[in-house]
């Protein structure tokens, strides 16, 4: 019973962390803490199955395909309440700015918008609402499965990577993390999203992930080059791009085909 309860309490804290669904009062406490990266990926999963709702909707009403795609887009931020779209765009100021590391985690922790982050940001909804004009039928089920994906990658990557800084989210997060659980509940969710997408379309579930394992890995040599390890910005960047890389490397695929 007290096992159920610390993990319902880290359900919770998940969900009121990182996103706008509701959630039930808990203490955030030590003991409550050390589960909360089991369930980050569940947003994936509520996420995939309201992109995936909606496609279907827009499918059998015959909506047009501009509000379909804004409609996707949109979906994850409000969700999310752009939390990871945050980390994405401060991430892109400090990585354009070209600085020494130590001035590249204080624009990091600075509340404004610089040029570079509304650039990206624009940059980067265009990529997307391309990309979702190619992801149709059952390739959207296949997508689905990517939010699971790139949650579970940026939760096994909280425990593991090097911090940036001993303060801040990410730093609590890992400190009071039952690190080896994390690792293999992440792995776990990695590979069942993996066989699922699999099933559903071999060669564009290929692609997507490679596309993750690609940005995985990109998100590691960035981090470690230009800020000396991750924090929440940086984990909320890896989430933000990985998930729109895993979907274009499915559009392109289905142009090579």
């Amino acid at each position: 019973m007290r096992m159920f309860k610390r993990c319902w309490s880290s359900l919770n804290i998940a969900f009121s962390m990182y996103s706008k669904l509701p959630a039930a009062q808990c203490e955030w406490s030590e003991e409550n803490m050390k589960y909360v990266m089991c369930f980050f990926p569940w947003i994936g999963v509520i996420i995939g199955l309201l992109c995936f709702g909606w496609d279907a909707l827009v499918s059998y009403l015959g909506v047009r395909d501009a509000l379909r795609n804004v409609i996707l887009m949109t979906i994850p931020v409000a969700v999310t309440g752009g939390i990871h779209l945050d980390g994405f765009l401060d991430t892109s100021d400090a990585m354009s700015s070209w600085r020494p590391v130590e001035k590249r985690l204080e624009i990091l922790k600075d509340s404004h918008a610089g040029a570079f982050a509304i650039i990206c940001g624009i940059v980067y909804f265009f990529l997307l609402y391309g990309v979702l004009d190619s992801v149709r039928g059952e390739l959207v089920a296949v997508y689905a499965c990517c939010f699971v994906i790139s949650r579970s990658l940026s939760a096994f990557s909280v425990v593991t990577f090097p911090k940036a800084s001993v303060k801040g989210t990410v730093a609590g997060f890992s400190k009071n993390a039952q690190t080896r659980v994390i690792q293999i509940t992440s792995a776990c969710y990695i590979l069942i999203a993996a066989i699922v997408m699999l099933i559903l379309q071999p060669v564009y579930a290929a692609a997507a992930l490679a596309g993750a394992a690609i940005s995985f890995a990109w998100y590691y040599h960035r981090a470690m080059k230009y800020f000396g390890g991750i924090n929440g910005d940086l984990a909320g960047y890896f989430l933000t791009v990985c998930e729109l890389v895993m979907p274009f490397a499915m559009a392109a695929v289905s142009y090579l085909l």
